[in-house]
């Protein structure tokens, strides 16, 4: 089985003389994202791409020079894939238009374009965005009604959207290289937050049954020591949606990857704590509770409690 962490793909104006770096840009954005027409008159135009594929979406990096971007029924005819993009910009004010909707997005704050439908983005200064590359079908599985949430604000600065935001802005291409934690559940937690984000649970639905919140939970505690744990196969061992599994544990405000975590390592004090275990490394500890990498084990730990495992483990008589 091939392993090797995916190669970060990097596109650069500083390739090329100053006059030619607009129409370089041009074309780097043309084959790193999609079909677009891009203008400037910013001087001494500058801009860099870099992407990283993490599971079933991609990860992009922009930055340079202030810029308009336009995806023209022309580019759509041209391009033989589309996709949605989530995009989230932190440094200054940009403006954006998909349809009907426009929209003034502030530091922070996020936006989900189709790419099926013209859109055109304005960045006044500088064009520092990061943006990710959602598969359609990915995507429609979290949010049915995504063509509902295309061309508007998501505010990036309370409740879930500033837990979006914040988690988006950490999806940088080099975390594809080592990710913290498996693909499959990163993304997961993206599409969890990105429902969440939107609004799609109705305000006044009823809650999830309490039953089936207590369902999950034992099904995470009961394979949570098991490398690689998806919501996917907790859902499938429950006979239940992926969906209806996010959204049991939504309706209680938790999601599913702190929740594995969280048991992770709480099984992990536990193995610590008791002294019939003092023969097993720090290592064997985090291999056992689905952990394989001991470095990263470590740091979960600490994150979780303040103490490494081995502080813990130390701490246990006192």
């Amino acid at each position: 089985m091939n392993t090797a962490a995916p190669a970060l793909q990097r596109w650069s104006t500083d390739a090329v003389a100053p006059g030619q770096r607009l129409d370089y840009w041009i074309g780097a954005v043309c084959e790193g994202f999609l079909e677009m027409d891009v203008r400037s008159a910013m001087p001494g135009f500058q801009a860099e791409l870099v992407s990283a594929p993490l599971g079933a979406i991609a990860l992009n990096a922009v930055r340079g020079s202030g810029q308009d971007v336009y995806r023209t029924g022309r580019g759509i005819a041209h391009s033989a894939q589309n996709f949605y993009y989530l995009l989230c910009k932190t440094d200054e004010a940009w403006t954006a238009a998909q349809g009907e909707r426009r929209a003034r997005l502030l530091p922070g704050d996020l936006l989900l374009v189709d790419s099926r439908q013209p859109y055109e983005f304005h960045f006044p200064t500088a064009c520092t965005t990061a943006s990710l590359e959602l598969p359609t079908d990915w995507l429609e599985r979290w949010l049915p009604d995504a063509g509902a949430h295309t061309g508007q604000r998501i505010d990036g600065q309370s409740g879930f959207g500033a837990a979006l935001s914040a988690f988006v802005r950490q999806l940088q291409p080099a975390i594809a290289i080592a990710p913290p934690l498996p693909a499959a559940v990163l993304t997961d937690q993206l599409g969890a937050l990105l429902a969440l984000g939107v609004g799609t649970q109705p305000q006044h639905s009823p809650p999830a049954p309490r039953a089936l919140r207590e369902r999950i939970a034992a099904c995470i505690r009961e394979r949570h020591g098991e490398p690689g744990l998806t919501a996917a196969d907790v859902a499938r061992q429950l006979g239940i949606g992926e969906r209806s599994l996010h959204r049991a544990l939504a309706a209680e405000g938790q999601a599913f990857a702190p929740l594995l975590m969280a048991c992770r390592v709480d099984s992990a004090r536990r193995l610590l704590g008791d002294p019939r275990f003092d023969r097993l490394g720090v290592g064997e500890i985090g291999r056992r509770v689905g952990l394989l990498d001991a470095s990263h084990f470590v740091r979960v730990f600490r994150r979780h409690g303040g103490l490494t495992p081995g502080a813990w483990r130390r701490q246990r008589g006192h």
